[in-house]
């Protein structure tokens, strides 16, 4: 690639708050049609290098460096002059879409504002809203004509997400910076975003800055690849060198820290453990499999018959004129002390199974109990009784945190809540699951994605429970985080013989975790098995659809 082709340049790029420097001397060049890969653990200055770019740091940043965008310094650009920039010549995916669309704004006229504040177009037509509803076509929203005049809320993760790859793409970008822009999609929609911007680069020349923490992810869409480390560069070079010949140690845990597909191991090594030397966990003999193995002869959870349905539209006097069953006559057990994995598409209704077994909504029909009490029958006080049994770790951690709650007392809040309350067992479990106990009194925005989604893990461990809904409970958070939580979450099994219902897109996390999974699509349970069973031979088609969608580094 010749310096023709070059279309940012970033030279010694710095970020500090308060004196604290956070990003140091970062340099890179981007080609046009290029993808750099920037990865990286939560909180190593991935992100904060990019939104330096687009000029989205808070006033009290210090941004030192150049970052010249053809004739254009982005780094002294006032925020008229990124105005004209943003979603224009460079548009940011970002990755907590809740909170990045105007919950009281429909997602269609979201993407309209986008496209006509960087043109000379009239007052939306019929002519914009089919641009528009091609372009969800083209990122695979379901029912895009519906999802056009549908609010944020009424979309599940992953649907938020597609909205804001879809408005990050209106306009043609020069360059595309994606945070994180895959983390909320299962495989397939991820394969297919991914095959989206190798396409839109092919078309326009677009150039990408793809920031993630998945390497399997970055080995298939980045041509060079930027490691950072506490807001260094500790590595770069091109994918290949850096994924198949990592000369840091550092790097080499990133790469490490990945659930293997063809065993499962006992533990999952961590960055720690190559940064210290340790190489890994070399010495290891007993599997993951022989950890977890058991014959629960009673179930904990049995669901019979689950049904759950929505109400699409209704007649002018409240009769359902539309319904959708995201839940449909589902049947199973979850037995005492094993992980049931639930996988499945976004929109599957996967999340709404979890919700529905803790009576967070109401069901239509079927029934489930709890070590044979039926909860459909139990009152609102003899629920919230059991609820200390009951808990869940929602998908979003920033939208089921209070932000004017620090994290310790959000911690605590579920003791106080049933009568109880122990700061040293709150700091005790924080430092469980990676974080500081000096951070007790921050707040939640001061924390990255990752260390939030920590700080709900911790929420609903407090209480000891004997099940727990992990609702897409690591997929917010960085390979060796990943790999503390999925470790953590085993040792606390084995401690407290708890249960979980374990609900994710990442089928290498699922083979890693579960002791039987189930696949759901449009509703219903479409197959099961035990992991080994299940990857090796799979009995559906859109079983092995989803298998050869999980990103492998060759």
């Amino acid at each position: 690639m010749t310096k023709d082709n070059t279309i940012l340049e970033v030279k010694n790029l710095s970020v500090a708050f308060g004196g604290r420097t956070v990003v140091e001397n970062v340099s890179y060049s981007l080609q046009r049609g290029m993808t750099l890969g920037i990865v990286g653990e939560s909180g190593s200055g991935k992100s904060v290098s990019s939104l330096a770019l687009m000029g989205l740091l808070p006033k009290q940043a210090t941004v030192t460096g150049v970052a010249n965008l053809g004739d254009t310094n982005l780094l002294a650009l006032d925020e008229e002059g990124f105005r004209n920039i943003r979603g224009h010549r460079i548009s940011m995916i970002f990755q907590e879409p809740m909170t990045s669309l105007n919950p009281v704004q429909k997602c269609g006229a979201q993407v309209l504002e986008m496209m006509k504040a960087h043109s000379d177009l009239r007052p939306p037509t019929f002519d914009l809203k089919e641009r528009v509803i091609a372009l969800f076509k083209e990122v695979l929203l379901p029912r895009p004509e519906k999802i056009f005049d549908s609010y944020p809320h009424e979309l599940s993760g992953g649907q938020k997400q597609r909205v804001m790859i879809a408005m990050a793409l209106v306009n043609n970008p020069d360059i595309l910076i994606a945070d994180e822009p895959t983390t909320a999609l299962d495989v397939t929609v991820q394969k297919t975003i991914l095959d989206l911007l190798k396409q839109l680069q092919r078309k326009h020349g677009t150039a990408v800055i793809f920031i993630t923490h998945d390497l399997g992810v970055i080995s298939q869409i980045a041509d060079d690849i930027l490691v950072m480390y506490r807001g260094h560069v500790v590595e770069q070079g091109s994918a290949d060198d850096i994924l198949h010949h990592p000369q840091q140690p550092y790097t080499q845990g990133l790469l490490a820290c990945r659930p293997p597909l063809d065993e499962r191991p006992r533990r999952l090594p961590t960055v720690e453990d190559f940064l210290n030397g340790a190489n890994g966990l070399d010495g290891q003999d007993e599997s993951h499999s022989a950890q977890i193995a058991h014959s629960p002869q009673q179930p904990l959870i049995s669901v019979r018959d689950l049904s759950v349905t929505y109400t699409l539209r209704r007649s002018l006097f409240g009769k359902p004129l539309q319904t959708l069953k995201g839940v449909d006559g589902v049947s199973f057990d979850i037995m005492e002390g094993e992980t049931l994995g639930l996988v499945g598409e976004s929109g599957c209704g996967k999340t709404t199974l979890g919700r529905a077994l803790l009576r967070l909504i109401d069901h239509s029909s079927g029934s489930v109990s709890y070590r044979g009490r039926t909860l459909d029958t139990l009152s609102a006080r003899e629920m919230r009784a059991l609820r200390p049994k009951l808990q869940i770790i929602f998908q979003d951690p920033y939208s089921s945190l209070n932000p004017r709650i620090t994290i310790g007392d959000a911690i605590a809040e579920p003791q106080k809540v049933h009568g109880k309350g122990d700061r040293e067992q709150v700091i005790s479990l924080m430092e469980q699951v990676g974080l500081q106990p000096d951070w007790y009194s921050r707040y939640p925005h001061e924390l990255s994605g990752g260390q939030r989604q920590r700080v709900c893990i911790a929420r609903a461990l407090i209480l000891q429970p004997e099940l727990v809904v992990c609702d897409e409970s690591v997929s917010a958070l960085d390979v060796s985080v990943q790999a503390q939580v999925l470790n953590l979450l085993n040792d606390l099994k084995e401690q407290y013989r708890f249960t979980y219902l374990f609900i994710t897109h990442d089928l290498s996390v699922v083979h890693y975790m579960a002791d039987r999974i189930m696949v759901m699509q449009k509703g219903k349970v479409v197959e099961s098995g035990t992991p080994d069973d299940l990857f090796t031979h799979p009995q559906t088609d859109y079983t092995r659809t989803l298998l050869d969608a999980i990103p492998r580094i060759d």
